[in-house]
């Protein structure tokens, strides 16, 4: 679908900058119809790449897709950054930046077949919605912009970033942020997650993620017996852990998510490993369920060390640190987004979560994180479903919100 650049800027053209301007412009109208014409192709698109798989660390080939779609779009200096985000910039009068990004890795794990089906209008796969929708979504932004040909103030850069899921640890959003010069100019970020318009990501969960191992000489279950047992320290561990005090507020949690441990029923293991996950809305509390994680493995350890015989040793290895990261009430761009709701009719909650937002967020950076419209539920399971209808809403508020944050370029002045 290549569609047509934006004309240049050329002479000096008045601003418009709040959103009464922006809906009376004809080219608002122009990206409703817009909008409405493209629900077929948008999607054929969604169901396209969530057929790709796009395991975290493994999102190469549906980044390539991503950045061949900026290209057929017309966007300009598309690549592929050293970490494997897909990238594209739409010009505008100036060097500030507005940053579109949706995330293109699933939790779908590798070897899971794809394959999207149909039923009573909905579309049902794995990663359908998380983030088949938002990445839909920003093709459709794309699309639409440059379909009517709106010249914006501020610059433009989309981002299809990589490690957002699980063990990612936001590494793509990381990259992109890690450069002073692109942290300086940016104006807002908009990030598109899921599905929906009943919520606004201002505040961004800070999560720290450890692998915690023990090892020790192993044995023969029955001419061995009394030597120390891995297995049994981080199970003393784990009950540490459960007795941990964990307030209301402000809100944390504290989840064992795998164990592994030994080789046959009847040998003592050598080593065990589990992989634990600690969330809360308070930087200072995720210091104190770090230092009791800690603390519960040593007790683990020194109990069965005193238990039996030979010694074992434990290993705290960090996974992932996200940063604990909230918007102000007055940030401009989420006023922008409780404007664009009330002219559309939306309502939304605001809503503390674990996203791509929380990197720019931690840097002191205007962001969001929404859905891109539309409907779905069962995500992060193989039965995940996304319903189109209400899609969009959806881009009209997220364009709506762009535009504003952007500005757009009207007429010359005569």
């Amino acid at each position: 679908m290549p569609l047509p650049r934006p004309t240049d800027c050329g002479a000096t053209r008045r601003k418009l900058s709040t959103l009464p301007e922006i809906v009376e412009h004809p080219n608002w109208r122009k990206m409703v119809r817009t909008v409405q014409e493209q629900r077929e192709w948008l999607d054929h698109l969604q169901i396209e790449l969530t057929q790709i798989p796009a395991p975290t660390f493994q999102e190469s080939e549906r980044a390539q897709y991503m950045a061949d779609r900026f290209r057929e779009l017309g966007l300009q200096h598309v690549r592929l950054d050293k970490v494997g985000n897909a990238l594209g910039e739409r010009a505008g009068s100036n060097s500030h930046l507005v940053i579109v990004t949706a995330h293109l890795d699933t939790v779908a794990p590798p070897g899971v077949p794809i394959e999207v089906k149909r039923n009573n209008g909905r579309l049902c796969a794995p990663g359908i919605s998380d983030n088949g929708a938002g990445l839909a979504a920003m093709l459709g932004i794309i699309a639409t912009l440059q379909k009517t040909e709106v010249a914006t103030d501020h610059s433009l850069l989309f981002a299809a970033t990589v490690g957002e899921e699980g063990e990612g640890d936001l590494y793509g959003m990381r990259h992109l942020f890690s450069q002073p010069d692109l942290c300086r100019r940016t104006a807002g970020v908009f990030v598109l997650d899921g599905s929906a318009t009943d919520h606004i990501t201002v505040a961004g969960l800070g999560s720290r993620r450890f692998r915690v191992e023990i090892t020790g000489p192993g044995g023969h279950s029955w001419s061995d017996f009394g030597r120390v047992n891995p297995i049994l320290a981080l199970s003393n561990a784990i009950a540490e852990l459960s007795r941990i005090p964990l307030p209301a507020e402000p809100r944390a949690s504290l989840n064992v998510g795998m164990i592994h441990g030994g080789t046959a029923v009847n040998a003592i293991p050598q080593s065990a490993w589990m992989k634990v996950d600690i969330r809360s809305t308070r930087a200072e509390e995720l210091d104190r369920l770090t230092q009791a994680l800690e603390a519960a493995v040593r007790a683990g350890v020194e109990q069965e060390n005193k238990r039996g015989s030979g010694g074992l040793e434990a290993k705290v290895v960090p996974l992932g640190n996200r940063p604990v990261s909230e918007l102000p009430e007055s940030a401009r761009i989420l006023q922008t987004m409780r404007e664009v709701n009330r002219h559309l009719g939306i309502r939304s909650r605001l809503e503390c979560s674990s996203t791509d937002a929380n990197i720019p967020l931690s840097l002191g950076i205007e962001a969001i994180a929404t859905g891109g419209g539309g409907s779905s539920g069962d995500a992060h399971t193989l039965h995940e479903w996304y319903d189109p209808r209400g899609r969009d809403l959806g881009l009209k508020r997220l364009l709506l919100a762009i535009l504003v944050t952007a500005g757009v370029l009207g007429e010359p002045e005569s």
